[in-house]
């Protein structure tokens, strides 16, 4: 059984998604799940990967700043537990909201992979 790839950075991620394509898939789950949380991400398929990844990061920045109860029902719904984000060290929202944007990603990278290899 093979683990799921982890990643030190979003561009890495991204990058290896398109290459065993499942970028696609990895931008209609978290499309899906914005969706479910009531804040639609709307990225469209072929967006570049630097381009998706600067949506999101706006996306998560504006829900951090504007509303903090849409923030938390998406992290719930993503499945990123609270200690995971509450122990971000930075005091710069910007870079808060790239640390859970790359949360975000990793943890949807999970369900599409999974989801892939492990078809019943």
């Amino acid at each position: 059984m093979s683990k799921v790839p982890q990643f030190s950075n979003c561009h890495s991620l991204l990058q290896y998604a398109a290459s065993v394509q499942l970028y696609s898939k990895l931008i209609r789950q978290i499309n899906k799940d914005f969706h479910m949380a009531y804040f639609p991400l709307d990225a469209p398929l072929h967006i570049t990967p630097e381009d998706f990844f600067a949506l999101l990061r706006e996306k998560i920045y504006f829900l951090l700043l504007e509303r903090f109860s849409d923030f938390l029902n998406l992290m719930y719904i993503v499945d990123i537990p609270e200690h995971a984000y509450r122990n971000i060290k930075e005091n710069d929202a910007v870079e808060i909201a790239e640390h859970i944007a790359f949360m975000v990603l990793k943890r949807e990278w999970q369900k599409v992979w999974l989801k892939t290899n492990y078809k019943p």
